[in-house]
């Protein structure tokens, strides 16, 4: 009796555990959009709500309002589409390279990828290049120095190393070039990883916050990430992020229903890219690593 005792009381306290464990990780998340959406009014008058009686979008309408807000939100949507697909594409052909046992001086190289993911140049040194570049407070000093990763080269390496030759020889035979060979079989086949490494790097570009703080020094040029972090931290600055709260202040709106806002602003987007992608995520990632 005791060992089936034992037997169920097991999966009663597991249960419990990580229903305490899934509540206090997914409560902030909650209170984040349910503040996002009480309206002012409610929310001045309560201070703490976890379910709104009057609900509203004011909050999404004053940020959807400011030149500041829509500026960032666009600076972000270009890093997000432009730099990944900078970065899927020279991370994929470079992969797909290195992975031909053809390729004279191929040991080289993969060790020169390698050592690039044991040994970072720091801070300093990646600020001069930078610097030296002429990418000071431009856009692409947020996607050249990180459009290719030396770990997704070598995982992608691995995925291409599980392709036949013989598919190439074929091709060959039938007459394709090298290009047409990479754009009508190769790519087709890597669609899988294409789109694992594909939302890697996208999530990178959407959540870009430190490489902005090293290099953009103007407002307007801010992506969305530096922008709610200005909006988080110093509500009392005039310039970029602020320029909501001061309007909220004009109409005698809490800033922090705006900051929530702007919270879910920035998660919501590249939470929705997932389900499109899930199909060919695990596929993707799971054949690099293993491969690799």
């Amino acid at each position: 009796m005791s060992y089936r005792w034992r037997q169920h009381l097991f999966p009663i306290v597991n249960g419990g555990v990580l229903a305490i464990i899934g509540l206090v990780t997914l409560f902030p998340l909650y209170y984040v959009f349910i503040v996002s959406f009480t309206h002012p009014d409610e929310f001045m008058s309560k201070g703490f709500v976890l379910f709104p009686e009057k609900w509203s979008i004011l909050s999404y309408r004053y940020l959807l309002s400011t030149k500041s807000f829509i500026n960032a939100t666009g600076v972000s949507v270009f890093l997000t589409l432009v730099g990944t697909a900078i970065s899927l594409l020279i991370t994929s052909s470079f992969a797909y390279t290195i992975s031909r046992k053809r390729l004279k001086g191929r040991r080289v190289i993969m060790l020169a990828v390698l050592l690039t993911t044991l040994f970072q140049p720091g801070i300093i040194p990646n600020y001069l290049l930078v610097r030296e570049l002429g990418l000071i407070n431009s856009i692409w000093a947020l996607i050249i120095p990180v459009m290719t990763s030396g770990w997704y080269v070598l995982l992608m390496r691995g995925f291409y190393e599980s392709i036949p030759d013989s598919l190439e020889e074929a091709a060959a035979i039938d007459g394709c070039n090298e290009i047409t060979t990479w754009t009508k079989i190769i790519i087709p086949l890597s669609l899988p990883a294409m789109a694992a490494f594909g939302l890697f790097y996208a999530v990178g570009y959407w959540n870009t916050f430190f490489h902005a703080v090293l290099y953009i020094n103007d407002h307007a040029k801010w992506p969305l990430q530096m922008l709610l972090q200005n909006m988080l931290i110093d509500a009392s600055t005039s310039a970029g992020g602020s320029v909501a709260l001061e309007l909220a202040a004009e109409q005698h709106m809490p800033p922090e229903t705006l900051k929530m806002a702007a919270v879910v602003i920035a998660t919501v987007p590249i939470l929705l890219v997932y389900p499109f992608l899930q199909k060919h995520f695990a596929k993707g990632a799971m054949v690099g690593s293993i491969k690799g």
